[in-house]
């Protein structure tokens, strides 16, 4: 005589199962879940890979919901004893949440993230004094990999922040700055030339060094102000003369260049000026002995005259 079980009392038999070897299906389903989102995850990374698209923000996602989907599984699996234990510790909810503080804001803090977006996975943000890419992030903290404010390059350090400070503290997202950024410096010198004189020649030098990207700054500055929806970048180099509260002379020089180019447009602008500004001060220096060498003859000439005048008198 065969047996023949029906699908919804087989369907039946496995939940009992299920329930009576609570462990054993906690552990098959953890080891289960785990595979196939692992699976998924790399069959996403190898597309990606393929095609040259940067997914890292869509990986990062769906991992942080597998693992959300894993523990929702497992709280179903022992949701008797969830709410058993949940009873028995409701005198002691209050000092819970006290003691767990700290990660419900974080918590929190990724709620927020969830809802405004205020950055992704591969932006440059600045949050305190530290600027990083986002590199990962999870319900509790965001990896960020280090970037020197001076030069923004990377300083191979992982910073790991809290996403409580999501919430308190100012984020600012500096993505835009990747590839251009607003750079200016200052060079400082004695005043012993006049500034204005070398003005027009260090203006023309300086726009010589950016003329290169200039068709390039031009889109990207394009897309900034169309993003930001306000006017408010110079292609060309802005240079401007002041002094300080030492009386020394003072040129600013503002661009818009490539962020990795910048220190090295810097260094040339830095050059170009320098050497107009020795370049002056040897020729104000030979103009300054030239008319000393022309006064020196006419007060020699003037003593020749007057000792001749004197002794014609005596003669």
């Amino acid at each position: 005589m065969e047996i023949v079980i029906e699908p919804a009392q087989l369907w039946h038999q496995t939940i009992a199962f299920a329930y009576e070897y609570k462990l054993l299906t906690s552990l098959v389903l953890i080891t289960l879940l785990h595979y196939v989102k692992k699976g998924v995850l790399r069959l996403i990374k190898r597309r990606s890979s393929h095609r040259g698209e940067d997914r890292r923000n869509q990986i990062n996602i769906l991992e942080q919901l597998g693992n959300a989907f894993i523990i929702i599984v497992l709280m179903m699996v022992w949701s008797s004893e969830i709410q058993t234990l949940a009873i028995s510790i409701a005198a002691f909810m209050v000092a819970i949440v006290l003691a767990t503080r700290e990660f419900i804001q974080c918590f929190m803090g990724f709620i927020y993230y969830l809802g405004a977006r205020p950055f992704r996975v591969g932006d440059w943000i600045q949050m305190n004094n530290i600027i990083g890419e986002v590199v990962e992030m999870d319900w509790a903290k965001t990896a960020l990999l280090e970037v020197d404010p001076e030069t923004f390059n990377y300083t191979g350090k992982h910073v790991y922040v809290p996403n409580s400070q999501l919430v308190t503290q100012t984020v600012r997202n500096l993505n835009f700055m990747r590839r251009y950024r607003l750079h200016s410096f200052e060079i400082v010198n004695e005043p012993s030339v006049n500034a204005y004189s070398l003005l027009p020649a260090f203006q023309a030098r300086a726009q010589a060094h950016c003329e290169y990207f200039r068709d390039v700054a031009e889109r990207y500055k394009g897309l900034i102000e169309r993003h930001l929806e306000q006017e408010f970048i110079r292609i060309d180099p802005e240079v401007e003369i002041k002094t300080n509260e030492l009386a020394k002379v003072v040129v600013k020089v503002s661009l818009f260049c490539p962020t990795a180019e910048a220190h090295e447009l810097e260094h040339k602008m830095y050059s170009d000026w320098l050497s107009l500004w020795f370049k002056a001060q040897k020729e104000e220096q030979r103009q300054l002995n030239a008319h000393m060498a022309e006064a020196s003859q006419a007060h020699t000439k003037q003593i020749g005259e007057a000792q001749k005048a004197a002794t014609g008198a005596i003669i």
